[in-house]
């Protein structure tokens, strides 16, 4: 299925029903397939052929969406660009994907005129909003005008998608090329293996160019209403969860922490929710546990841009017993495999391990990418022994259930002992006082790694160092406990909410204090 086929699905059950609402506007089935139509006309006239690469660079918008299916419409390839990436960064990935158009909002004006210079190929750019237009840009009027009466209905060149950029913190950035195939698995993996009742609303606070985007899909082919949010915003997001009666939304951790910590969370009604997905990064089994009694109904999922979200699932009813007591071992886990995909568990010499024994999380099935975009190298060291391999570290229980114990680059060995960061992290979020944390190693001459922790504190509260170690050793031991603690104000995040852990070790590294900062031996 293309990605507008998971719309036309939607308005083939009502094309009058409320498909897209935001800021109070609903636009409907038939509406956004319409504008769809004209978007897909538009590109055509102006040249775009199918199999041509077409950028959106947008904060979360519903015509920046729609674009998305008149993109799948004329047959060419989204590739959706984060606006919070630093404008080098967006111009090597818009070269990289090849792209021949660009939809921007008028915000994003000036980073697009820094860039464009240097992209030739980008002969396209249409700007979304806006009275003001630069030279050599359409306004989004005059661009629709071209599309005349023309229809469009393509099939996408070689079944590709989109395109979607990794991060570049450790060297180039690299595409990862998905096929209405890869999407197609991940959007009926996601309707088998959590509850839909009925007609879905969806919440999308999180940006639309990552997981909250293509999570979309499924809800959209029930004839559901996405609710867009133009901004992260915890009290307005709870605000929606009651108004709009909202059965399904996505956040990564940090954010949960951040509804947990509302002042309004408990007075807001959420007996709509059916299923509450949490994922994107490793989340505290105590915060898990206070949110399955506060908020309701949470779901995990796991994956990454290369096999997008469904790698493996925990559902709602998989976090309680059959006696509804909360499932405590599994909190930890990231559920089960899902049907459509192969898990295993395996050595740096490419041999699966027995059940129980730790070693790099490997997937294989109609999920996995197709490969690195112009970047055979890569692909070939990803899809090494014939499995795609997540750089993730962890073990399958007796039980099926897929542990994730850390990165593999997170991993710290202390005195000759591997100490898994994500279990210390555990150990500190389970402190009363911490919001959140991120823990590395640094370089130490007796230990050879430190174990470092950084500790932000809820709000209103404060830790102390020392207080800190004496909590961590009396759960998991002396040996894993930090060697060193620092207190900041705040952690930094990426562009979606994850914990920059290179950036945090770098300014540990760099001479003099760090900002807000405590330590302890």
């Amino acid at each position: 299925m293309r990605l507008v086929d998971w719309l036309d699905k939607g308005a083939s059950l009502g094309p009058e029903a409320p498909c897209l609402t935001t800021d109070g506007v609903t636009t409907s089935y038939g509406g956004v397939r319409a504008l769809a139509g004209r978007v897909a006309g538009a590109l055509a006239a102006h040249g775009i052929r199918p199999g041509a690469s077409v950028a959106i660079l947008s904060a979360n918008d519903p015509v920046a969406f729609t674009c998305v299916f008149g993109i799948s419409l004329a047959g060419a390839v989204w590739c959706p660009i984060n606006p919070r990436n630093e404008a080098a960064e967006n111009r090597e990935l818009l070269e990289l994907f090849e792209c021949e158009a660009l939809v921007f909002q008028a915000r994003f004006s000036p980073l697009v005129e820094a860039i464009r210079g240097d992209l030739p190929r980008m002969a396209t750019l249409v700007q979304l909003d806006g009275d003001e237009v630069a030279d050599g840009v359409l306004s989004w009027e005059a661009f629709l005008q071209d599309a005349g009466d023309r229809v469009v209905d393509e099939q996408p060149v070689d079944d590709v998608a989109m395109i979607v950029g990794t991060g570049g913190t450790t060297g180039r950035p690299k595409g990862v090329v998905l096929t209405t195939r890869n999407l197609e698995v991940m959007s009926a993996t996601t309707l088998l293996s959590y509850p839909f009742e009925g007609r879905p609303t969806y919440l999308a606070l999180a940006p639309l160019t990552h997981a909250a985007g293509v999570l979309c899909f499924p809800v959209l082919s029930l004839g559901g209403e996405v609710v867009v949010m133009r901004a992260p915003d915890v009290g307005v997001f709870l605000e929606h969860v009651q108004r709009h009666r909202v059965t399904h939304t996505f956040l990564p951790p940090t954010l949960v922490y951040m509804v947990l910590g509302h002042e309004r969370l408990d007075a807001t009604d959420l007996t709509s929710l059916q299923c509450f997905w949490y994922g994107a990064a490793p989340m505290s089994a105590a915060r898990l546990e206070e949110a399955l009694e506060r908020i309701g109904p949470m779901a995990q999922l796991f994956g990454q841009t290369e096999a997008p979200m469904m790698i493996s699932t925990l559902s709602p009813a998989e976090h309680r017993l059959p006696d509804g007591s909360v499932a405590h071992a599994r909190l930890a886990s990231a559920g089960r495999p899902t049907p459509l995909v192969t898990v295993g568990i395996m050595d740096p010499a490419g041999t699966l391990l027995p059940t129980g024994e730790r070693g790099e999380i490997v997937v294989r099935g109609p999920l996995v990418m197709k490969g690195y975009h112009r970047d055979p190298e890569a692909t070939a060291v990803a899809s090494a022994h014939g499995w795609h391999h997540t750089g993730d570290i962890g073990y399958l229980d007796d039980d099926g259930f897929l542990f994730i114990v850390d990165r593999a680059k997170d991993m710290v060995i202390s005195g000759g002992f591997n100490v898994y960061s994500t279990e210390v992290e555990q150990a500190l979020l389970a402190h009363p006082d911490v919001q959140d944390c991120a823990v590395v190693g640094l370089p130490d001459d007796k230990w050879g790694e430190r174990v470092t922790a950084v500790v932000q504190p809820r709000p209103g509260r404060t830790v102390t160092p020392d207080e800190v170690v004496a909590f961590v050793k009396a759960r998991i031991g002396s040996v894993k406990a930090p060697k060193q603690v620092e207190v900041w104000e705040d952690l930094p995040r990426s562009k979606v909410g994850k914990v920059l852990k290179a950036q945090i070790r770098s300014e540990l590294l760099a001479p003099g204090p760090a900002a807000s900062a405590a330590s302890t031996g």
